[in-house]
């Protein structure tokens, strides 16, 4: 698979949906994580990302204009003990809970699908970064329907192990803008992960479209100390 520049693939889609991306730093000393969310509907649109915890949430930015939370009021970050939980949507809850129970991060998503949200069937992304004693490794899920069909749903679970320096993998809901919206395809993309998380925190917010981009967080967790560093952008303000 040929590496891609993150930024072109973004630049070069209107409507990714929500996408994760994991990987390790240029430098190969952090881990490093990216969510982000867009929207077309003003209820999508209506959100911002704020920290709660090791982690954020989705919040409503005009609280009286907010119509349906189900969806998109969720957790999208938690960390439980040394692994970083990254989702779109509330499935984060029930990959710490699994996690709580001993279970693996593929066990804990069985009980989960894609979203009820025809005709999109938007699939549910997921991605776990795990460090220990200055080792990485990560995984990415996508449940999705069988082509829109919700009568079977198709599960995918990616693993990487020693992630080289500079690499990451791209994972985002639809291929494209279009109605019903396209369910991604294929293996998370291989991408370039340069510069440090005030410049890839910039590059990414600057290559989302600017019409449908709605909030970013950034994270790079330092391998040898551990420690965290986060960055938020939110197009409400």
């Amino acid at each position: 698979m040929d590496k891609i520049s993150l930024e072109q693939e973004l630049q070069n889609n209107a409507y990714p949906g929500r996408g994760i991306v994991i990987g390790r730093s240029m430098d190969g000393k952090a881990a490093i994580t990216a969510y982000f969310i867009m929207g077309r509907s003003s209820n999508s649109r209506n959100r911002i990302f704020v920290q709660e915890g090791d982690g954020i949430r989705t919040q409503a930015f005009d609280p009286s204009k907010l119509e349906d939370p189900s969806l998109i009021i969720y957790a999208p970050v938690r960390v439980y003990e040394n692994i970083t939980i990254v989702t779109n949507g509330d499935q984060t809850d029930t990959v710490y809970d699994g996690l709580e129970m001993g279970l693996t991060f593929e066990q804990s998503l069985r009980s989960r699908e894609f979203e009820p949200d025809g005709p999109n069937y938007t699939p549910r992304i997921s991605g776990v970064l795990e460090i220990e004693n200055g080792t990485y490794k990560y995984a990415m899920s996508i449940l999705k329907s069988q082509n829109n069909n919700p009568a079977a749903c198709n599960r995918y679970t990616f693993s990487y192990e020693n992630p080289l320096a500079g690499e990451g993998r791209f994972l985002h809901t639809y291929m494209q803008d279009g109605d019903p919206l396209p369910s991604f395809e294929g293996e998370p993309k291989l991408v370039e992960t340069e510069g440090c998380i005030d410049e890839f925190t910039k590059k990414v917010w600057e290559s989302l479209n600017e019409e449908n981009k709605v909030s970013l967080f950034v994270r790079f967790i330092d391998l040898e100390t551990g420690n965290v560093e986060t960055r938020i952008v939110n197009k409400n303000k």
